[in-house]
C-alpha cells in the first residue's frame, strides 16, 4: 500500500506539474509572440524612418545629374479691372496676369483666342466676392479655376500656369 500511496503522490505531483506547466508554456508561447511582433514593429519602423533617406553627399564627389528645368515663356493679358458682387458699396478688383506656356509657339496659338480668355476671365471675376480673395488659399483658389478656365478656352493649346503680377481689391 504504500507502494501505492507513494504513486498516487508522485501522480498528484505530475498532475500539479501538469496543471502549471500547461501555464508556463502559454505564457512562454505568448512571450515569444510578443517578442516577434516587437521586433517585426521595431524593424518596420527602422525601414520606414532610416532605410529610406539616402546618405548624403561627400564634398567634392560628382553628383548624380539633376534634372534641367526647362525653359518657359510668359505671356502678358491686359490689365483687367472689375467690380465684384457685393450688396451695398461697391468694390473693385485690379488684376494684372501672366500665363505661363511651354514655348512662343504656344502664345501663337493662344492669341486667337485672346477675347474668349478675357471673356471668360470677366465672367468669373465679377461673380467673386471680396471674402473669396481673403488669405493664400483664396488667392490659389482663384488661380487654380482662372489656369482650368484659359485651358478649356485654348484647348488643344496648353496653359502651364497663370502668375499675379498684381492684384488689387478696392
Amino acid at each position: 500500500m504504500t507502494d501505492e500511496n507513494a504513486a498516487a503522490g508522485e501522480d498528484g505531483e505530475d498532475g500539479a506539474e501538469a496543471g502549471g506547466g500547461g501555464r508556463k508554456k502559454k505564457l512562454i508561447l505568448f512571450g515569444g509572440i510578443g517578442l516577434v511582433v516587437l521586433l517585426a514593429a521595431g524593424g518596420a519602423a527602422y525601414y520606414f524612418l532610416m532605410g529610406s533617406s539616402a546618405p548624403a553627399p561627400v564634398p567634392g564627389e560628382t553628383e548624380a545629374p539633376q534634372e534641367v528645368q526647362k525653359p518657359v515663356v510668359f505671356y502678358d493679358l491686359p490689365e483687367m479691372t472689375v467690380n465684384l458682387a457685393t450688396e451695398g458699396r461697391t468694390t473693385y478688383l485690379k488684376v494684372r496676369i501672366a500665363l505661363e506656356v511651354e514655348n512662343r509657339a504656344m502664345i501663337d496659338q493662344i492669341q486667337p483666342y485672346l477675347p474668349r480668355i478675357l471673356d471668360a476671365f470677366q465672367i468669373y471675376l465679377r461673380e467673386l466676392r471680396p471674402a473669396d480673395l481673403e488669405g493664400s488659399a483664396g488667392l490659389f483658389r482663384l488661380k487654380e479655376e482662372l489656369l482650368r478656365r484659359i485651358n478649356l478656352s485654348v484647348y488643344p493649346a496648353k496653359v502651364e500656369g497663370v502668375l499675379f503680377k498684381e492684384i488689387l481689391v478696392q
